[in-house]
């Protein structure tokens, strides 16, 4: 009887790694892929904490032939520059955060990955992520759950999978721990076993995001310049490039005032930088965009209660969510919560499942922000401001 057939995401990390040699344990015909995605060059060798570098592309291929199983490298640095690296840039451009780990895993590694393994004859893809996935056969949607190891869970970075993919998906490190992947790692004789984790976005080889939109991207960067204000529009200074700031940034903003300020918020039509105090930076709701749901939308009623992550590890907290205009979603939240940063994603979860996400849009202020700061649209803001109220005690009666 032929074995069922598995498509491998080998990065040349331990993980990814492990979670190979762990179906290969488990019976399963294996096929390592490596998405070759970005061309560091010379610069990028000189890292030994990127991703996608030629150095992990050797690991991957020793720790395939130290499983005995085959190992292939396909080029997928076009659709990497496309779907990732230009909206990384286009996000700055328009005074956002970018999220690229969550775009890599959505729209790179698993919809051409799971093309692939269809290709080879493979039913499943998987990947070294700490999450787990349910799946129900053909007679509902597979679901999606944290990684059984908090300080590990990655779960936060998969809410945008389409239903189709996740129903192909395994994650066969869901339920151990980061020690219990490098001791698998240790026995099976593996040369990742120790190695270090990259903690950086693997396309910015210089260590600054900022020098690498200066360098490869100046269209984003120059002639960006622009005052910085406060809520009421009163100008504190001038800055060199909305691409230099985030919201809940203290540092870089130069000697405006005697008392520390933080960005509140950036207009990119103006190139103009919001600042506030810290006390002032706690939201009672925001609105999310590009929502993509995992269970059925009819559950999602505005007295259900679920929790939201607004950046990854931050603390969840309690909230509702309300449909809104043009596939935009309000989310009125039990507690006010600060660092809620326009392009980053907010995860909704219930217990340990994740429901869905979506990428911040716009944040409920309960003060006009004034005529720099940024602006919804006169319908989606009107529809946050109604849905969030003027307090977040509204929570409690939807």
């Amino acid at each position: 009887m032929a074995k069922t057939r598995v498509v491998a995401a080998m990065s040349g990390g331990v993980d990814s790694c492990v979670a190979a040699a762990l179906l290969k344990e488990q019976g399963y015909d294996v096929v390592g892929i490596t998405m070759q995605l970005w061309n560091h060059g010379e610069e990028g060798e000189k890292r030994f904490d990127s991703c996608c570098s030629l150095t992990d592309v050797h690991d991957a291929r020793q720790a395939a032939h130290a499983l005995g199983i085959p190992h292939y490298v396909v080029n997928y640095e076009r659709e990497f520059k496309a779907g990732v690296v230009d909206y990384f840039a286009a996000e700055y451009a328009n005074g956002r955060t970018p999220n690229p780990c969550v775009m890599c895993n959505s729209k790179l590694k698993f919809d051409h990955l799971v093309d692939r393994a269809i290709g080879l004859g493979a039913e499943w893809v998987a990947t070294g992520h700490y999450a787990r996935v349910v799946h129900h056969g053909e007679s509902r949607a597979s679901e999606l759950f944290t990684g059984q190891d908090p300080s590990k869970d990655q779960s936060y970075f998969l809410f945008d999978m389409q239903p189709e993919n996740l129903r192909r998906a395994m994650f066969p490190l869901g339920e151990l721990t980061k020690v219990q992947v490098r001791d698998i790692a240790a026995r099976l004789g593996l040369a990742t076993a120790q190695k270090h984790e990259s903690q950086e976005i693997c396309f910015v080889t210089g260590g600054r995001y900022s020098d690498f939109l200066e360098k490869h991207y100046p269209e984003v960067t120059t002639g960006r310049g622009g005052p910085i204000v406060d809520r009421s529009g009163r100008v504190l200074g001038q800055h060199e490039g909305i691409h230099l700031f985030t919201v809940g940034q203290r540092k870089g903003l130069g000697a405006i005032s005697t008392a520390p300020k933080y960005v509140a918020a950036i207009d990119a039509t103006t190139n103009t930088v919001v600042v506030d105090d810290l006390e002032n930076l706690a939201v009672a709701g925001f609105s999310v965009a590009g929502v993509n749901w995992l269970v059925e939308r009819s559950t999602l009623t505005p007295d259900r209660v679920l929790n939201v992550m607004v950046r990854y590890r931050a603390k969840t907290v309690p909230c509702r969510v309300v449909e809104g205009l043009n596939g935009v979603w309000h989310v009125l939240l039990a507690e006010k919560a600060r660092w809620v940063t326009p392009g980053q994603g907010a995860v909704f979860y219930d217990k340990d499942q994740v429901i869905g996400g979506g990428f911040i849009a716009n944040i409920a202020t309960n003060s006009a922000v004034g005529a720099h700061a940024q602006q919804a649209s006169t319908a989606q803001a009107s529809g946050l401001q109604q849905a969030v109220g003027q307090s977040s005690a509204d929570f409690h009666a939807p």
